[in-house]
């Protein structure tokens, strides 16, 4: 099935945009489409691409808003573009797995009625070691509701149950939540908190995200975000509505 891998990015982030592109070389899962959205000044972007040879690949499209508007709006313009049944993030600073596409799409085909599949992730140090955590939820089926008591939020014991940022998604479902959150370092947290809330997802047994550690990250700089007391408030104000509704069921997806 084909896969679309959408990839938002800065210009602080543009040096890493080499190794994300060598991992998705590195996919089992051949048919794939990146759609790489550039936020603010572009140049350093562009060029990172060009010199690794990303550019001349026909099944990488790039494409530059021109202002900069954060992760959640630059992933959702990225979205638009989108056509494939299949959308999978990868951070511009983030590598998936070598079989990162084949397991989450065949997790998927094997669970029609899933909305979204996820793998385990695992840390990514400056010296290249890769350190794996384990989860607090079970491989396979992820019921409906799931992952939200499952999700620690404590100041001193925060700790979400799947790595958000490396979801593979139905993008029949990514449109029906309006895409990623409008929110400050946890858009992706949001949208998976709301995707649980209304439907099933898939739990795969293996590794599909190399989650990179420096400092120039942005979870490092939003972890001082003020707000984000209100922000968890809110995503767990809106999954409570959303499990009150009818579950989400898998619909052809919209060109």
């Amino acid at each position: 099935m084909q896969v679309d891998v959408v990839t938002a990015v800065h210009a602080s982030h543009a040096a890493f945009l080499p190794a994300a592109w060598r991992s998705l070389l590195d996919q089992s899962h051949m048919r794939w489409r990146w759609l790489v959205q550039l936020d603010g000044p572009a140049d350093e972007a562009r060029e990172a691409l060009k010199s690794c040879g990303a550019m001349d690949d026909p099944r990488v499209s790039v494409a530059s808003h021109g202002t900069s508007e954060g992760p959640a709006v630059t992933r959702n313009v990225a979205l638009g573009r989108t056509s494939a049944p299949l959308v999978q993030n990868v951070d511009a600073d983030d590598e998936l797995e070598p079989g990162a596409l084949a397991a989450l799409a065949t997790a998927l085909s094997d669970h029609p009625d899933a909305g979204y599949a996820v793998g385990h992730a695992r840390d990514l140090m400056g010296d290249g070691l890769l350190i794996d955590h384990p989860l607090p939820v079970l491989p396979g089926l992820l019921p409906r509701g799931a992952l939200l008591p499952a999700w620690r939020t404590t100041p001193t014991d925060y700790r979400v149950p799947v790595h958000p940022a490396g979801v593979m998604w139905r993008r029949s479902l990514l449109l029906a939540l309006g895409g990623w959150s409008a929110l400050q370092g946890m858009e992706d947290t949001g949208v998976l908190m709301a995707a649980s809330a209304v439907t099933e997802g898939v739990l795969v047994d293996s590794a599909t995200l190399r989650y990179r550690r420096h400092a120039a990250q942005m979870s490092k700089q939003t972890s001082k975000f003020a707000g984000g007391g209100e922000q968890i408030a809110l995503i767990r104000q809106r999954a409570a509505v959303l499990s009150s509704l009818p579950s989400w069921s898998h619909t052809p997806d919209i060109p």
